[in-house]
């Protein structure tokens, strides 16, 4: 599903005014409300895979030919569209036809109806990302759970590579004002290994982990050393599908934006903004003494500008 940035260099060129109709299709976020809330067998997270990296080929398939495409039987298929809230495999392949439809005629036509240009419509996409991280927040007894577990974990390691470090940086930094002991890990290989297996060693019982399009081989080598060696996973990624979510024990799925060169990330810094609200909120006194703490040090050393 991943297209290639040369491509998305062509389809996102910013130009003035009015712009012609979609050529690039956004159809995530249409299959992740179809894929993401039921809890899917090992099978079914294929199946479901393979329509997300091929909707516009898979729409079209005969329940025989997708079965054969993804190496599962017919009644998986069957049950996989039971699971996703279908009477069969002929109502949900309507529903996928429905989006592949739209992404052949060259997406939902936001910018054409609207009349906006594409760094508005790379706006737009990111408000229906951080929509559906709202509807997510309807019950935030999992982000709450979360947050005091890591608030425990000492040391709490934070790891994120390639272009997730910066996620995981910002956690880190905002982190260690509240936290004693935070290890952050943006280097991948032997690097992380160690890190792990000290953090583990140290008394750490928790990883939060941030990875993003393009997702690393590495990521997910140091998320299985990470569980290998006793370490829980909490990961921030943009679907709850695939080989990474499967290595870790709690995934906050959460939608990136993709109309541009570059992918922005407005739902996952919320959804990172949250967990150290979480944390925060687990140990309220420790908080407070670290933070009034941390002033006292910045305004003697005159960290910052005075407003």
């Amino acid at each position: 599903m991943q297209q290639s940035q040369q491509a998305r260099a062509q389809a996102s060129a910013i130009t003035s005014g009015k712009t012609a109709p979609e050529t690039e299709a956004a159809p995530a976020s249409q299959l992740r409300a179809l894929f993401d809330r039921p809890r899917l067998s090992p099978g079914q997270r294929r199946i479901a895979q393979y329509l997300i990296e091929h909707i516009t080929e898979a729409a079209f398939l005969s329940i025989t030919d997708l079965a054969d495409r993804v190496g599962v039987s017919q009644p998986s298929v069957t049950r996989f569209a039971a699971a996703v809230g279908f009477s069969g495999y002929p109502a949900l392949r309507e529903r996928l036809q429905s989006i592949a439809l739209r992404t052949l005629a060259g997406g939902p036509g936001m910018t054409e109806e609207n009349g906006s240009n594409e760094l508005q419509a790379a706006v737009d996409a990111e408000l229906e990302n951080l929509e559906n991280l709202r509807r997510d927040f309807a019950d935030p007894d999992q982000v709450i759970d979360v947050g005091r577990e890591l608030s425990r974990s000492s040391p709490l390691t934070v790891l994120g590579l390639r272009i997730s470090a910066s996620l995981a940086e910002y956690f880190a930094y905002a982190s260690r004002r509240i936290h004693p002991d935070v290890r952050l890990v943006t280097r991948g290989g032997s690097v992380a290994y160690d890190a792990l297996l000290q953090s583990r060693e140290a008394g750490g019982t928790w990883v939060l982990a941030f990875s993003m399009p393009r997702h690393a081989h590495e990521t997910l080598t140091a998320l299985r050393v990470a569980r290998g060696a006793g370490l829980r996973v909490a990961l921030v990624t943009d679907l709850a599908l695939g080989e990474v979510a499967d290595e870790a024990d709690i995934v906050f799925a959460t939608g990136t934006g993709s109309r541009l060169v570059f992918d922005s990330y407005a739902a996952p810094g919320v959804m990172a903004a949250a967990l150290l609200q979480a944390m925060t909120d687990a140990d309220p006194e420790r908080t407070q003494a670290r933070l009034e703490e941390y002033e006292q040090i910045s305004d003697q050393h005159h960290f910052f500008l005075r407003d």
